[in-house]
C-alpha cells in the first residue's frame, strides 16, 4: 500500500472525477474516524496537497494512490486519520525506515483498507497473488507502538475478532483492533 505512494504521485497524474473533487475527499477521508476527531483534523488529498488545515493534531488521508478515474468509494482509497506519532509510522513505512515514535500512536480506519498479509509488509492490496495469511480489513483502528516489543506475546490471529499483531517480527509490528464491520470484506475469516 505504502511502498511506491509518493513514487506513483510523482510520476502517475492523478485525475479526480467529480465523485472524488475536494469536497468528496474531505468528506470520505475525515468519516474514517469518528466527527469528533475528523471534523477538525488537516486533510491531505489525493496527491498530496493540504485540502483543509486541522486544529487538533489529527491528519485525515487516504493510504493508496488514487486510481485513473477515481476512487470507488472510501474503502477504496484506504482512508485514514492518524495522530502525530501514527502519521510518522506511516511515513516510514513509506520510505522503508524504522519507525521512531515519540509515543504510541493511533489510527482510525473505518471504511476498512484493501487488504495485506498479515505477515509481510508490502503486500497491501494483492488480494489474488496467493498470500496465505491475506485479510482485507473493515473497520479497524490500529495502535503504533513506540516500543515495538510491547506487543510481543499478543497473538496473531485475525480470525478471532479480538485485537491481533500485524507484522510480528518486523519493524512495522503493530495491533490491529477490530471494530463492527471488520469482516464485511472477507466473511470466510470473521470467527465462527
Amino acid at each position: 500500500m505504502f511502498k511506491n505512494f509518493y513514487f506513483v504521485f510523482l510520476l502517475a497524474p492523478i485525475f479526480v472525477s467529480a465523485e472524488n473533487s475536494a469536497e468528496w475527499e474531505i468528506k470520505a477521508y475525515t468519516s474514517a474516524a469518528p466527527a469528533f476527531i475528523g471534523d477538525h483534523a488537516t486533510v491531505i488529498s489525493a496527491s498530496g496537497e493540504t485540502l483543509r488545515e486541522g486544529s487538533n493534531g489529527w491528519t485525515c488521508r487516504p493510504l493508496v494512490p488514487m486510481p485513473e478515474g477515481g476512487y470507488a468509494d472510501a474503502h477504496a482509497s484506504a482512508a485514514a486519520c492518524s495522530d502525530a506519532n501514527a502519521v510518522a509510522w506511516v511515513e516510514a513505512y513509506i520510505a522503508n525506515k524504522t519507525p521512531v515514535l515519540e509515543s504510541d500512536g493511533w489510527i482510525w480506519m473505518k471504511h476498512g483498507d484493501l487488504g495485506v498479509d498479515n505477515f509481510k509488509p508490502y503486500t497491501d492490496g494483492e488480494k489474488d497473488a496467493g498470500h496465505k495469511h491475506y485479510i482485507e480489513s473493515g473497520a479497524h483502528m490500529m495502535l503504533m507502538p513506540k516500543d515495538p516489543s510491547s506487543l510481543d506475546g499478543q497473538t496473531t490471529d485475525y480470525t478471532s475478532g479480538a485485537p491481533y499483531v500485524m507484522f510480528k517480527g518486523t519493524k512495522f509490528v503493530h495491533l490491529m483492533i477490530p471494530l463492527d464491520g471488520y469482516y464485511d470484506y472477507q466473511p470466510d475469516a470473521a470467527p465462527q
